[in-house]
């Protein structure tokens, strides 16, 4: 799933913020300059499409770039289980569900559990590798015309340390290039 040239525009008219165009199989399907560079852990691997489940449950790293990586997993199950039950016929969903369940003693645990959760607001924490921790204020909007996908935008609180965090990592003239995964 792909998104039309006037929504990256969208995407890239946001720049004081993070942001990412995601799919309900937890993929990042585009973004702007910042949220690639926010993300750019999940482009250090070799698989395409990025993807925050594989991520917190098969990459050791993630234990590091979440703070509070239960809280993370715990979020992250229970979306996957809300967009299950939204679309129970799509294939690439249960095919990653599946994957995870044999792979992952901690995902398993968690799908388990049956928590369901609608997600579209919240402060996350990351602990970036270039500018150390991030504490964002994460907002989440379904995309009406385009079922499946939802636009993510993670502005920092004005004047706080994370806001001159994301201008650094912004400031770096070669973030884009390194992590944009079309270039990759």
């Amino acid at each position: 799933m792909s998104i039309d040239s006037g929504m990256q525009y969208v995407l890239d008219a946001i720049i004081g913020a993070p942001a990412f165009i995601g799919n309900n199989r937890m993929e990042i399907v585009a973004a702007n300059k910042l949220g690639f560079a926010l993300y750019s852990e999940l482009y250090t691997g070799v698989e395409r499409p990025a993807n925050h489940s594989r991520f917190i449950f098969l990459d050791p790293r993630s234990h590091i770039f979440y703070p509070d990586w239960d809280l993370a997993a715990n979020t992250n199950v229970a979306i996957l289980r809300r967009n299950v039950g939204r679309a129970p016929r799509d294939e690439g969903l249960r095919a990653l569900v599946e994957e995870l369940c044999r792979r992952s003693d901690e995902f398993r645990t968690r799908w388990a559990g049956q928590n369901v959760r609608r997600h579209y607001s919240a402060i996350k924490s990351f602990n970036h590798p270039v500018v150390g921790l991030l504490e964002l204020n994460y907002r989440g909007m379904e995309l009406e015309d385009s079922p499946g996908l939802a636009l993510a935008v993670y502005p920092a609180t004005p004047g706080s340390p994370s806001e001159e965090a994301l201008q650094l990592l912004a400031s770096r003239p070669n973030a884009r290039s390194i992590v944009d995964p079309v270039r990759l």
